[in-house]
């Protein structure tokens, strides 16, 4: 299998930190141009195009909100003034505000669906049009590449998350929906989604030998996810070697959808 990513240019939305920057250096280590997006962290992302530019590639940093739309416009625009075209936008941008349901607010509603679903539509939309525009070049075999960023949880269902679980199960329509309208423009749109990953956002879950023992009762594999994992699959869904996939999620979690608790018995 042959990935060749090399002078393509991917925008990678929430990648200052956590999955987005492992995804981002993933796809700058195979050669592509990166536009790091942050929200608040200007100086994480100013680390991560430096990262990149001591591996010899390019990279620029670019401050937006997601879930407003005139600064998703920016961000795009600042990526094709830096390197003249866009062929992989990675939706990765996303938060949580965690509320046992009776207790939670409406601003903890909406502040997650902005970001993780609505977020998702503005970045990817944006995506679409420049991709049509563009049309099938000789950077590959499609006219470009959507990878939204899901999680388990667009199945698995999660008490004292039921924004974030409901903003997940939204992105999975919305990126078959999407996947299903754009194909005759030869624009691939895919899922990932991650298990139970090693980054700062849920350090709770696996920083003490206890939290971590409880964690692995539901991965059937016996391993927490590294944000390496999830970064490879990134880069086979934005090379051509994934070109005949669009629609799909691919679920990185070591078999947590396999309802572990089913293993002795039923």
């Amino acid at each position: 299998m042959e990935i060749n990513l090399r002078g393509q240019t991917a925008i990678v939305t929430g990648s200052s930190t956590g999955l987005g920057r492992a995804c981002a250096m993933g796809l700058a280590r195979e050669g592509m141009n990166v536009v790091i997006n942050y929200h608040s962290s200007e100086e994480e992302a100013n680390d991560a195009v430096r990262e990149i530019e001591d591996l010899g590639g390019k990279a620029i940093a670019v401050q937006a909100d997601v879930s407003r739309e005139e600064e998703v416009g920016r961000l795009f625009k600042a990526c094709l003034d830096a390197f003249g075209h866009l062929d992989v936008l990675v939706a990765n941008a996303g938060l949580q505000a965690d509320a046992a349901f009776t207790e939670m607010t409406l601003e903890q509603w909406n502040k997650v669906m902005s970001v993780d679903l609505t977020g998702q539509f503005l970045a990817c939309r944006e995506a679409a049009r420049i991709f049509k525009k563009q049309g099938v070049h000789a950077h590959g075999r499609s006219a470009g590449k959507i990878i939204c960023m899901s999680s388990v949880h667009d199945v698995i269902p999660w008490a004292g998350h039921v924004n974030y679980a409901t903003a997940k199960g939204g992105v999975k329509l919305f990126m078959k929906s999407l996947a299903q309208e754009l194909a005759a423009d030869k624009i691939r749109v895919n899922s990932i989604a991650p298990g139970a990953i090693r980054t700062d956002i849920n350090r709770d879950a696996w920083e003490t030998d206890k939290a971590l023992d409880e964690l692995l009762t539901l991965i059937p594999y016996g391993r927490i996810g590294e944000p390496e994992d999830v970064a490879n699959i990134c880069i086979f869904l934005a090379s051509d070697a994934s070109d005949y996939m669009t629609g799909a999620t691919v679920y990185v979690d070591g078999g947590m959808t396999l309802y572990p608790g089913f293993r002795h018995g039923g």
